[in-house]
């Protein structure tokens, strides 16, 4: 089909001429062999369909091999060396089942839909009632010339492949791994951990944090967990904040006497997307996050006051050892980190 949207506009007996003009300019149309030969067409037909079909099949196969082959077999592949055999055939499969589709659609464009040509003229962009009919009537006739509805075979492949398209994208949804459930509740705060200044690792005493000030802390055994584990995992759940007040400007707490002279602790995760907060106006007792300004009043139990953060800041309660030196009293009663891993059990 061709468009002529440079040429003036014309309405009346002139845009008749203007298309026949345009027209005439056109090479003579020279009609392909499955338009001129049924069995070509046939054949084209049949060479669409395989097409579509093969689609299917590297989906069916997609699933295989999702299923069959273990995520850490290898295999030797000329030319590549030794690569893993799960993402070859999870590669391969998916990508010619998008490619199937592709040249199948593009295949059935070339030989069976009519190619007839169009001339179209400029119009303003407000377009008439009769515009309207006659595009609806347009694309009612170019809807026959595909050949959609005449040919049964075509149409019954493509709606084959298509239908099973998603299921790869439904099956890889797997690999996202497993819901947190209790993982985001279990942090290395049990029941007499000592709380360490991060980084140094210095025990804290209660002396030591000062009126408005505040202190980055983990747990004691932190370093020697991330050492075996090889990651930042734990800290990341077990990261906190240790700020003083006096007591009597506590408003109130997650639990009762959760504090130690006025001393409180809370995760330094914030509960929107998990940015690490550290900033503190001590006048207003309110701790701001600086990714997206959600502002946590720690003197309130830690609630938001502003900003998008859905549920306040875990608290965790605390207490001091034999020794002098803080500790915590149990773990978190919450989840720590985003809200939305929240599965209705907080």
């Amino acid at each position: 089909m061709t468009t002529s949207d440079n040429l003036p506009a014309h309405t009346g007996e002139d845009e008749a001429a203007a298309i026949a003009a345009a027209t005439a300019a056109l090479p003579a149309h020279r009609p392909r062999r499955t338009d001129v030969d049924p069995k070509a067409a046939r054949r084209a037909e049949r060479q669409v369909s395989l097409f579509f079909l093969g689609s299917a099949l590297m989906t069916v196969l997609f699933v295989v091999a999702f299923v069959a082959i273990p995520v850490d077999q290898d295999v030797y592949i000329w030319g590549f060396g030794t690569v893993n055999a799960s993402n070859i055939a999870l590669g391969v499969t998916f990508g010619l089942a998008i490619f199937l589709i592709g040249a199948g659609a593009i295949h059935w464009s070339k030989k069976l839909m009519n190619e007839k040509e169009v001339v179209q003229m400029r119009h303003s962009l407000a377009s008439t009632d009769e515009d309207r009919d006659s595009a609806v009537e347009a694309f009612d006739d170019f809807s026959a010339d595909s050949g959609f509805a005449q040919r049964p075979v075509v149409r019954r492949s493509l709606l084959t492949a298509m239908a099973l398209f998603p299921i790869p994208l439904v099956v890889m949804l797997r690999d996202l791994g497993p819901l947190p459930g209790n993982a985001l509740r279990e942090t290395l705060w049990t029941k007499g951990t000592r709380i360490v200044v991060d980084p140094t690792g210095n025990p804290i005493r209660p002396t030591d944090l000062a009126i408005g000030g505040l202190i980055s802390a983990i747990p004691a055994d932190l370093p020697q967990v991330q050492e075996e584990e090889g990651n930042l995992n734990a800290r990341a759940k077990a990261a906190i904040i240790l700020v003083r007040m006096e007591p009597q400007e506590i408003v109130s707490q997650q639990g009762d006497n959760w504090d130690y002279g006025g001393i409180l602790a809370f995760s330094k995760i914030c509960t929107h997307v998990g940015c690490p907060i550290a900033l503190y106006e001590q006048r207003s007792h309110h701790l701001l996050c600086p990714c997206h300004q959600s502002t946590f009043d720690l003197a309130d139990s830690g609630n938001v006051v502003f900003g998008p953060a859905a549920r306040r800041l875990p608290q965790l309660p605390i207490t001091i050892d034999q020794e002098g030196y803080l500790v915590a009293v149990d773990g978190f009663a919450e989840p720590v980190g985003p809200s939305f891993w929240e599965r209705g059990d907080s």
